[in-house]
C-alpha cells in the first residue's frame, strides 16, 4: 500500500466557519488536532487569532454553519481556543475523507478558503473527495502530493512510539469528526498517560505535515 499526504485547497461560502472568516478577516483559523475531544458532545475546538474578538464572534452570530459556540481559553495576545458546534447547514469535508479511511492532518483558512494537510491510506481514495466536492459545488484544488510506502514504512521522520500513536489512533477512530474514540482511550490502548499520548499524537502529526510541505513534492494532477 502507498499512503499519501495531500495539501488541498477547498472553497465554499457554506464550509463551516467560512462566513464568520469573510466578516472578521483579521482572524485566523487553525484545527487544534491534539484535542481530547469527547466523541458524544459534537464540540470542536480551533486555534483562533483575531484582531477583535468581538467582531469574531459576530461573525459566528450570523454563521449559519455555527450553532454553539465558547471562547475555551485565551492563549496570548489575539489569540484564544473555541469550541464549536456545527448546524446542519455546515458542508463538511472530515466526514468523506474519514469515510475514506483519511485523516485531517491539518485544518487553516486561506482567506475565504480552506488549507488541508491529509493522510490518505492510497491516492485513488482522494477521489471520494473529489466527487464530494463536485456533487456540493465545493471548489477544489490538489496543491501537493507525497507519497509513501505506507505509513508503517513511512520515510516521514517518525519514531516507532510516534508512528504507533498515529496507528492505534486511527484504528481507534479518534482522528473522525464526531470522535470515535477519546484521547484517553487512545492513551489506554497504548498504555501510556494521556499527557504522553497527546505529546507523541501531536508531534507525529507535526512530523508528518512538516514531511509534506518539504522535498519530493509533485506537482498535482
Amino acid at each position: 500500500m502507498t499512503d499519501i499526504t495531500a495539501v488541498v485547497r477547498a472553497e465554499h461560502p457554506d464550509i463551516v466557519l467560512t462566513g464568520t472568516v469573510n466578516h472578521d478577516r483579521s482572524s485566523k483559523i487553525k484545527s487544534v488536532s491534539e484535542a481530547g475531544t469527547d466523541p458524544t458532545s459534537g464540540k470542536f475546538f480551533y486555534h483562533i487569532e483575531s484582531s477583535d474578538f468581538r467582531r469574531f464572534e459576530d461573525g459566528l452570530r450570523n454563521d449559519s454553519t455555527v450553532g454553539e459556540f465558547e471562547r475555551v481559553i485565551e492563549t496570548g495576545d489575539e489569540k484564544a481556543i473555541y469550541s464549536f458546534e456545527y448546524t446542519d447547514e455546515a458542508k463538511l469535508l472530515s466526514p468523506v475523507i474519514s469515510a475514506a479511511n483519511g485523516v485531517i492532518l491539518d485544518m487553516e483558512n486561506d482567506g475565504s478558503a480552506w488549507m488541508l494537510t491529509v493522510w490518505m491510506p492510497d491516492r485513488t481514495d482522494l477521489v471520494q473527495l473529489w466527487d464530494y466536492a463536485k456533487q456540493n459545488d465545493v471548489d477544489i484544488e490538489l496543491l501537493r502530493v507525497n507519497e509513501y510506502a505506507g505509513l508503517a514504512n513511512s520515510d516521514a521522520g517518525l519514531t516507532d512510539s510516534q508512528r504507533e500513536a498515529l496507528l492505534v489512533a486511527l484504528e481507534n477512530g479518534y482522528f473522525e469528526e464526531p470522535r470515535n474514540a477519546t484521547l484517553v482511550e487512545v492513551a489506554a490502548e497504548l498504555d501510556i498517560s494521556q499527557p504522553a499520548a497527546s505529546g507523541l499524537l501531536r508531534r507525529g502529526i507535526k512530523r508528518l505535515i512538516v514531511s509534506s510541505l518539504k522535498d519530493g513534492s509533485e506537482e498535482p494532477d
